[in-house]
């Protein structure tokens, strides 16, 4: 390959394109094989009896809406109650990221969901922690938390989580959201947890624009103002809104499979991130949820490079677009942003 020819596109070149996950959830990311082994540990029966058949059930094909594809998520929180789980899972999920090709990883999760067992919420932050830790020791991949509140609780618990998220900075959180599903249950009820952690200076995204309609994605820039939007389907419905997210070049955080499996978009071919790319808009590839959608962030680049012709260099642009919009301190962001670089430098020039 000489210099100056575009890469062609195969697997083994999205595997070693340096890339960053910005969404990404604990419990819809557990490996089936602990799943089981967990469920065994804790006496908790699994819908099925062996890895490859608990993998299969767990991938959602053909979900009505959000709400259904959520519905899983009890399968996996059921053993997501002790820090030893909590730590192992994080761990294993930054090893496979790893594998990808992933250098730079924040994974999210409710904290209130995993109490069950008596963990204080502190606690919940600290094991999966551990975990991201010991895997950058090993793997070199730099790991992050993202604190999620949930839509349908009361705004007071999302209160208590954005100040939950404030006082683990020092642990490696680094951010506040808000998921769960979005139809009838409005951002702005929670507007003063996102106020707190802006406040303290947490950077926000939110879950907007995929159960719901482009006004959900308005809520979260206009009054919980957030710096990042997860998903952000619906956004293409609202010209002006796109052009205020294109100038202000806030990152969309595209998840193309679970947006498929939930029915925010038809298809791979139809979804709009097509358009947001060549609006010029800050694009980022992303799984949701690698157990429930059957996907790692290099089947997410193939959908984008088959499905939606993206070239090489927009693949490029997309990943570098990951490592710029990390919710890190800027020094540590610079620094990963040069490493891509001069990664995709020498894939530009070929073997």
């Amino acid at each position: 390959m000489s210099h100056g020819v575009a890469p062609v596109i195969t697997r083994t070149l999205l595997e070693r394109l340096p890339k960053a996950e910005l969404h990404c959830h604990l419990d819809g990311s557990v490996r089936p094989a602990t799943l089981l082994e967990l469920g065994r540990e804790y006496r908790v029966p699994m819908p099925r009896d062996d890895a490859e058949a608990l993998g299969e059930y767990m991938v959602v094909r053909q979900a009505e809406n959000l709400e259904e594809y959520l519905e899983r998520f009890g399968v996996t929180l059921s053993v997501m109650q002790t820090a030893d789980a909590l730590e192992r899972i994080a761990y294993e999920l930054a090893e496979d990221a790893a594998r990808e090709g992933v250098r730079y990883i924040e994974t999210r999760f409710a904290p209130v969901l995993n109490r069950q067992g008596g963990l204080s919420l502190e606690e919940t932050v600290a094991a999966p922690m551990r975990g991201l830790a010991r895997a950058e020791r090993e793997f070199g991949i730099v790991g992050r938390i993202i604190v999620c509140a949930l839509r349908t609780w009361e705004p007071a618990v999302s209160l208590d989580l954005a100040k939950l998220a404030v006082d683990c900075r020092d642990m490696g959180v680094v951010g506040f959201d808000l998921a769960g599903a979005e139809r009838n249950h409005p951002a702005a009820d929670h507007a003063e947890a996102f106020a707190y952690a802006r406040r303290h200076g947490l950077a926000c995204t939110c879950h907007a624009g995929e159960g719901d309609g482009a006004g959900s994605v308005r809520q979260a820039l206009h009054v919980c103002g957030v710096q990042r939007l997860g998903h952000a389907t619906h956004l293409i419905d609202d010209d002006a809104l796109a052009d205020e997210v294109l100038d202000a070049h806030i990152p969309l955080e595209i998840c193309l499979t679970s947006n498929v499996q939930t029915r925010a978009a038809r298809s791979y071919e139809a979804h709009p991130a097509r358009a947001y790319i060549d609006r010029g808009m800050n694009v980022v590839l992303n799984t949701d949820n690698r157990l429930m959608s059957g996907v790692t962030l290099v089947d997410e680049y193939e959908h984008a490079a088959r499905a939606l012709d993206c070239t090489f260099e927009e693949l490029a642009r997309i990943a570098l677009n990951g490592f710029e919009s990390a919710f890190l301190p800027e020094a540590e962001r610079r620094r990963l942003v040069a490493e891509a670089e001069a990664a995709i430098a020498l894939l530009r020039r070929g073997p």
